[in-house]
């Protein structure tokens, strides 16, 4: 199969309705807006207003933990992006900053398996997925977690 034999099934394409052209499209006049009305306006339709009420969202109690404020936050980079440094390097988060890599540290640095790495680079991060470390150790490197 090549892409100029696909076609999307039956169904899958539909015409698009164009509103507000006249009365024998059977969209004209107010376009299916109905008569004057705050919904009839542009850019007030508010999601979730119920007419000065208390909104649903609102009067529902909050309940669950969320986790996104204690959940440790790596910034991560690619093993590819360690190709930048020399053969032998210890490559840190102050390395990488240094180079320009990433920006900031927030709790610490993550190593990606995306790519491939050739030098033999010691590496001390925080995190490492599986495949990073194997390719680092795979091309003569270390790779420590501080």
């Amino acid at each position: 199969m090549k892409l100029h034999e696909l076609n999307a099934p039956k169904g899958a394409r539909k015409a698009v309705t164009r509103k507000g052209r006249g009365a024998g499209s059977g969209n004209g006049k107010t376009a299916g807006f109905g008569h004057k009305g705050q919904k009839a306006r542009s850019g007030v339709k508010k999601a979730g207003f119920e007419g000065g009420q208390m909104p649903l969202q609102r009067r529902l109690p909050k309940r669950g933990f969320n986790n996104s404020v204690f959940a440790t936050k790596y910034v991560t980079i690619k093993v590819s992006d360690l190709e930048k440094f020399e053969a032998g390097a210890t490559v840190d988060a102050a390395a990488l900053l240094e180079m320009g890599i990433i920006s900031r540290t927030l709790d610490g640095v993550k190593v990606l398996g995306n790519g491939e790495l050739t030098k033999a680079v010691n590496v001390k991060v925080a995190a490492y997925t599986a495949s990073a470390k194997e390719k680092i150790e795979k091309a003569g490197g270390k790779a420590e977690v501080i």
